[in-house]
């Protein structure tokens, strides 16, 4: 009987060393994991997710993580009662905060569009440049231009300012302003 109570005791224990052991390599590959992983694949977790982000420039931008690329993140504020939805692009190197979560909401929103996407800024700028569309563009020392991007070069915008409410015409034009990527802080569509 003691013989028994010993082996039972043994095995106790190299179970209990067992357990631990197991316990103790999930925890390394996780932080092993979370070191390798930065901000895009981060995000990319978050698609479809409620965050809110603090901004170069005091700015704050809310909503769902629809499109994240190489180096940007497309957030879109619901849709007011008559309005449509807001989307804002902000470069990673603008983001000073993000806190997922934002208003509440956790994982995929149905039928919320999730992609990600691998081109860079310059590309995501020239499609709201194919686009015409108007745009507030913020810069990373909080002040907002207005207008429609006229081009997208290698490192820099083209925008020829204007009120967001009348179209892009030469007589509306107030001033063409070239913005480098690194000043921008968030473009928002009109």
């Amino acid at each position: 009987m003691r013989w028994d109570r010993l082996f039972e005791d043994f095995e106790a224990q190299l179970e209990a060393e067992r357990r631990l052991d197991l316990e103790l390599e999930v925890a390394d590959r996780t932080r092993r994991e979370r070191a390798t992983r930065g901000l895009q694949g981060r995000l990319v977790d978050l698609l479809g997710c409620d965050v809110d982000a603090r901004v170069a420039g005091g700015a704050r931008a809310s909503g769902v993580v629809v499109q994240v690329g190489q180096d940007w993140v497309i957030l879109e504020a619901p849709a007011a009662a008559t309005a449509v939805a807001v989307a804002s692009l902000v470069p990673f190197h603008a983001l000073r905060v993000l806190t997922p979560g934002g208003s509440g909401r956790r994982g995929p929103a149905d039928g919320a569009p999730q992609v990600s996407r691998r081109f860079g800024l310059g590309h995501a700028l020239r499609g709201l440049s194919r686009d015409r569309v108007a745009v507030r563009l913020q810069d990373i020392d909080g002040r907002v231009l207005t207008g429609t991007i006229d081009g997208v070069g290698a490192d820099l915008v083209e925008l020829s300012e204007h009120p967001l409410d009348v179209p892009r015409r030469r007589e509306h034009v107030v001033a063409v302003r070239w913005v480098p990527f690194a000043a921008l802080a968030m473009v928002t569509r009109g």
